[in-house]
């Protein structure tokens, strides 16, 4: 443990623009190859700056994974952006940052391109009917994993089954998303307090702020400020993971705005899914179907601004929120509401996906492979396509 400090120490002192170079290009190649979902990515990231290049010790990087949880943005770009800054400051928080998620943004608008160019034989194609399939067995896989971890007492399981039901009843994301935040947040610290007399109707008081509905934007042709601000708001908000990412993108393009269709989302979730970098690209392919080349920019500057911002913004106030127990229970509370609009979206996506035996089969078999054995979703969607294709045939 003592040459990693030393070593740490030392590769601090190299020149600026070295180690903007090294930052550049080490976030590239990781942008290229980063496939398989936060998880592996930040398994990625370890190897390689914990164990390899030694920038940090396992310590501070799970420190800095911890910072990552407390605010929203994608975390595994978040996680570059946040060693990208630790390396080389300002300029390396972007570059970093850029980096990471520039090859993905490359191939998921070219993918685009050909979508748009050849939609109506890719929509018919028997392709999609194995891969919606196993698109929908890799959200809950995540979904999964993230549920173990986040919903860790009752309360929170009651925040959550509750948050599904209103989201169920179209009760706006956000009044979903806070007002989870703010239920674990009153009732933890009414059972903290354990008053005497405490009725089971004061426990579900903070939940009422939920049934407020949102407004959205309804029919009409959408124009780049629109979309800025739609992505721009998601990426503001995305706690949890980047599938809570569907849950707005359904309910903002094509239940309210009625611009995007539930064919569309699912195309777009595979680009994001077969594609390395975060799953946020999901946004750029959105963006170029809505409005070509400059709806592609604009999107995804939107859903990953937010983030650059929170990372460089929330150093000082990290040990405040940490030492805060209502600032922990609201986020664990928002945390609850994000898988609770994460499972939602899933089951009306599964509707739409699972619509024979096959197709449950397919879903119920790459569930099983994902979990017990944590295969590579990419591999996995390029067989789901392919016995789609065989049994359609």
């Amino acid at each position: 443990m003592q040459g990693e400090p030393t070593h740490e120490a030392e590769s601090a002192t190299a020149p600026l623009s070295t180690r903007l170079r090294e930052v550049f290009w080490v976030f590239l190649r990781l942008g290229f190859t980063s496939f398989g979902g936060p998880a592996a990515h930040i398994a990625m990231m370890e190897d390689e700056f914990v164990h390899r290049r030694r920038w940090l010790t396992r310590e501070k990087f799970l420190d800095l994974l911890g910072a990552t949880n407390l605010i929203p943005g994608p975390n595994s770009t978040e996680m570059a952006i946040h060693l990208g800054c630790l390396r080389a400051g300002w300029l390396g928080l972007v570059i970093a940052g850029t980096c990471f998620i520039l090859p993905a943004t490359l191939l998921v608008t070219l993918l685009a391109w050909a979508y748009v160019s050849y939609g109506s034989t890719w929509e018919n194609s028997d392709l999609l009917y194995g891969v919606k399939a196993v698109v929908i067995a890799v959200i809950a896989q995540a979904l999964w994993n993230l549920g173990r971890s986040a919903i860790r007492t009752p309360l929170l399981l009651l925040v959550a089954i509750i948050a599904v039901g209103l989201n169920i009843l179209h009760v706006h994301e956000l009044a979903v998303l806070f007002g989870a935040g703010l239920a674990v947040c009153v009732c933890r610290e009414i059972l903290r307090h354990r008053r005497a007399g405490t009725s089971a109707t004061a426990l579900l008081m903070p939940t009422l702020p939920l049934a407020v509905t949102g407004t959205g934007a309804a029919g009409g042709a959408i124009g780049l400020g629109t979309l800025f601000l739609i992505f721009l708001k998601i990426g503001a908000v995305l706690f949890g993971s980047g599938y809570v990412l569907l849950a707005f993108l359904r309910a903002d393009l094509v239940e309210r705005g009625g611009w995007l269709t539930e064919q569309q989302l699912f195309d777009a979730i595979a680009a994001g899914q077969v594609t390395p970098g975060p799953v946020s690209t999901t946004a750029t392919f959105i963006g170029y179907v809505l409005l070509g080349p400059f709806g592609a920019l604009v999107a995804t500057v939107g859903i990953f601004l937010p983030g650059f911002a929170f990372v460089a913004l929330s150093g000082p106030l990290i040990p405040w929120i940490r030492k805060s127990k209502r600032a922990g229970d609201f986020l664990d509370g928002v945390n609850a509401g994000a898988l609770a609009l994460m499972a939602a979206v899933t089951w009306q996506l599964g509707t739409k996906a699972l619509i024979d035996v096959p197709t449950w089969a397919m879903a119920f078999i790459s569930l099983v492979i994902l979990i017990r054995y944590r295969f590579n979703s990419v591999w996995l969607m390029a067989a789901g396509g392919l016995v789609g294709m065989a049994w359609k045939a």
